[in-house]
């Protein structure tokens, strides 16, 4: 592959994408696929990214594989909805418009994106009669799309797992969903060499970005630092969505850009309530140690 502007955004893309993936336990699609479909298609960028997220699922499972065992029952029925999901997210992949496989890619992220920026959570209590169809869902969009991150993060976030097994729970089910689709891939026929150039590109920033943000999350504040790389998605897919909704001549050129600037206003204001609900929060702790100072003294 030849190092156009084109590549080097791409890997730098990539590299920032494995820092936050490293960071948070996920992203790496979700940032590196809306702006590399600015100037991929799907069918070039998806098998490569799939390759790549495999060795880095597997490493997320390995150095948390202490909470398998507690996570199980709660992911085995979501890796059994996976196979459906798969074969048909696939075989749409290799058969329809790249222009639409675009289109339904930011059209489907963008609210799920708002949803873990609004901070909604209603705890299911029955998870196995919804991990089913869950998995067929995820196991679809990841076919199509190789992004699976945020809908994953928005149920066990929802669900209330704690650090480690949410860790745990993403790198197993994502491991499942990538070995899965690479099968269905190299029976389509969709790792070309064109595909398998731009994998080898981006997997030294990958190896360097992953352990890099793992250590550099323990520096930062893990929420502020999540709340920042939601509010970039939010940003990037509403630019994604106004680029591909002129490219289908779904809006006119500056309609195309509404649904950009709706959703990046309602962003901000998210954003403007988070600060200030921290800002507030860490005043009322601050307080109160000094208070505890004073009545000691």
């Amino acid at each position: 592959m030849e190092f156009t502007l084109g590549t080097i955004v791409l890997i730098g893309v990539t590299f920032g994408a494995a820092l936050v993936n490293g960071a948070i336990g996920y992203g790496f699609s979700s940032l590196t696929v809306p702006i590399a479909l600015l100037f991929l298609t799907n069918r070039l960028l998806n098998p490569a990214l799939v390759l790549v997220e495999l060795f880095v699922n597997l490493y997320s499972l390995l150095i948390n594989r202490s909470s398998v065992r507690l996570i199980w029952p709660r992911a085995w029925p979501i890796i059994l909805g996976l196979l459906p999901g798969v074969a048909l997210g696939s075989y749409l992949l290799a058969s329809i418009h790249p222009g639409w496989t675009k289109f339904a890619t930011y059209a489907f992220l963008l609210p799920i994106i708002l949803a873990q920026a609004a901070g909604l959570r209603r705890p299911i209590r029955s998870e196995k009669l919804i991990g089913v169809p869950f998995g067929a869902g995820l196991g679809f969009l990841y076919a199509a799309t190789t992004i699976s991150g945020p809908p994953l993060a928005v149920l066990f976030n929802n669900q209330g797992l704690v650090k480690s097994d949410f860790r745990a729970a993403l790198a197993l089910i994502r491991v499942a969903e990538s070995s899965l689709t690479a099968v269905a891939y190299l029976h389509l026929g969709l790792f070309t060499a064109e595909s398998l150039s731009i994998a080898y590109s981006i997997t030294p920033g990958v190896v360097i970005g992953i352990p890099l943000g793992a250590y550099l999350i323990g520096r930062v504040d893990a929420d502020t630092f999540r709340r920042v790389c939601i509010s970039f998605d939010v940003w990037i897919v509403g630019f994604g969505l106004a680029r591909v909704l002129g490219e289908l001549a779904l809006a006119r050129s500056g309609y195309a850009y509404l649904p950009m600037a709706i959703a990046i206003a309602f962003d901000a204001y998210l954003l403007f309530m988070f600060f200030s609900a921290r800002s507030r929060r860490d005043s009322t702790t601050a307080g109160a140690a000094s208070f505890g100072t004073s009545h000691r003294a």
